[in-house]
């Protein structure tokens, strides 16, 4: 039973088919019989609630509060912002009716035809409109701003290709939207987001990202300007892990948001929104995970530490069970968390084999001979090296080494980001080069059109303008005109 958890397709073969046989092997979600979504399993969720329960804290720490708005939009709202419907009218999911009845053929339940809505609803992509709409009721006077809101929900993109936690029809997010009195205050939000979000990715997920500014063509539909962060999967493709967008004063012109500034005149509030989803689960598995399974950066690990004692008999398992005990408390009392498994239906074998696939970071195997010797054996599941140590003091060791099992994640994934980012000056050479899966910076003559043209003949997409980086000016690598810095372009997820 312990081969067959094991027994799936490695990176180097498929890496498209490991990533989704990884997701059901691990326990984190399955397919759902509604197409394109899927069933978030409890311990894929226990790291959603991870990564929700700290981001939440760290919003809050910028005086960000929650509140919650509905699912459904009514079409008119979403038509009021012109870019903003084009950016989502192919994704909309739209409710029409409000009642089934029996069908009288026999055939079980129809739509109720007498039972059509006034007006249809959309089912929230995003909930810029509706949101928008609310505001319009909370904000006055310059005394009323700024307005800091986040919530905690799911939305809905018809997919037509998916992918679980990396592209479904429905997904969870958090969106926060604020409010402001002048574009500054407003421009320095923005940008004050997209840095925690950076902070959160490299702290927590020991993931590196690069920070930058979308092109126009690749920027949120109504947003005057759109920051991200850009992450490497270990194939080399990019991953878009977290946005923040200066909207200007385009959904409060759409909704007629107005105050009274210090000068007792009217003006449109100014507004941004930020947002990160269950797609960071995605980037959390394929930014460390291996060919044994699932590896987990310890701040997010659901178990950071699983202890399987090895016993003959009751009479053993009692013995180890009273000096392990104490172990337990003592990690538990150092906000480490931890679990003892003395399940007696699967064998160590198999326990083994099932946390390694799950990523605990680490493992303790203590059985009767190392309980008369006082010592443990430990393994880490960032490196799967194995030693026997004593028992006394194994806390401090299993601290320090939670400690540097994170940082060892990050190494490793910045090393791999370095390794394979690359600078090319000519259009051949990118076209050759984009094949090895790699980040390429290059000059881009700021245009559309040549973008578009990248993007067909590639399938490459200016994933940023990095903020930090080189700014020399140059020519373009396709038409040779002026450059005024060089762009990060990879293909992506």
């Amino acid at each position: 039973m312990a081969k067959e958890l094991k027994n799936f397709t490695k990176r180097a073969d498929n890496y498209s088919q490991w990533y989704n046989e990884l997701v059901v092997k691990a326990d984190l979600a399955e397919q759902s019989a509604v197409r394109g979504c899927m069933v978030i399993k409890p311990y894929g969720y226990a790291i959603w609630e991870k990564m929700q329960h700290t981001l939440d804290q760290m919003f809050k720490a910028t005086g960000v509060q929650n509140a919650y708005f509905p699912l459904l939009i009514p079409k008119s709202f979403l038509c009021r912002e012109a870019e903003h419907v084009e950016g989502f009218a192919k994704e909309c999911a739209i409710v029409t009716h409000y009642r089934l009845k029996n069908d009288p053929d026999g055939n079980g339940v129809v739509v109720d035809p007498e039972a059509r809505l006034e007006e249809e609803l959309i089912v929230r992509p995003t909930s810029e409109t509706i949101i928008w709409g609310t505001f319009k009721n909370w904000i006055h006077s310059y005394r009323d701003l700024p307005l800091l809101i986040n919530q905690w929900a799911n939305v809905m993109r018809w997919e037509m290709r998916t992918r679980m936690f990396l592209r479904t029809s429905e997904f969870l997010w958090q969106e926060g939207h604020c409010a402001f009195a002048t574009p500054e205050e407003n421009e320095a939000r923005t940008v004050q987001m997209i840095n925690l979000y950076a902070d959160f990715a490299e702290n927590y997920m020991a993931m590196p990202v690069i920070r930058g500014v979308k092109s126009a063509n690749e920027r949120f539909a109504g947003a005057v300007n759109t920051y991200t962060i850009e992450a490497m999967m270990q194939d080399g493709k990019a991953l878009q892990s977290g946005t923040s967008h200066n909207l200007g004063q385009n959904f409060a012109k759409a909704f007629d948001v107005t105050f009274m500034n210090k000068e007792n005149k009217p003006e449109y509030a100014w507004s941004d929104s930020w947002g990160v989803s269950t797609r960071l689960m995605g980037a959390l598995i394929m930014t460390h995970s291996d060919d044994n399974g699932l590896v987990l950066p310890p701040k997010l690990a659901p178990i950071q530490v699983v202890i399987v004692p090895i016993y003959k008999n009751a009479e053993g398992l009692k013995a180890i069970s009273e000096r392990v005990q104490p172990i337990v408390k003592e990690l538990l009392s150092r906000g480490i968390s931890v679990k003892y498994d003395d399940a007696d239906n699967k064998r160590p074998g198999f326990k083994f084999a099932d946390y390694e696939i799950k990523g605990v970071p680490i493992r303790l195997a203590i059985g009767q001979r190392d309980l008369e010797e006082g010592t443990v054996e430990i393994m880490r599941r960032d490196t799967l090296e194995k030693e026997t140590l004593p028992l006394e003091g194994i806390e401090d060791h299993i601290e320090k080494e939670l400690e540097d099992i994170q940082n060892a994640l990050f190494k490793r994934a910045l090393e791999n980001r370095e390794r394979r980012t690359i600078t090319v000056d000519s259009y051949d050479e990118f076209k050759k080069r984009i094949e090895e899966g790699v980040f390429i910076l290059a000059h881009w003559d700021g245009t559309t059109e040549t973008e578009e043209k990248i993007k067909e003949e590639t399938k490459a997409t200016i994933r940023c303008i990095p903020l930090d980086g080189d700014t020399t000016p140059g020519v373009c690598m396709v038409t040779g005109k002026p450059s005024a810095r060089r762009v990060l372009f990879a293909r992506s997820y």
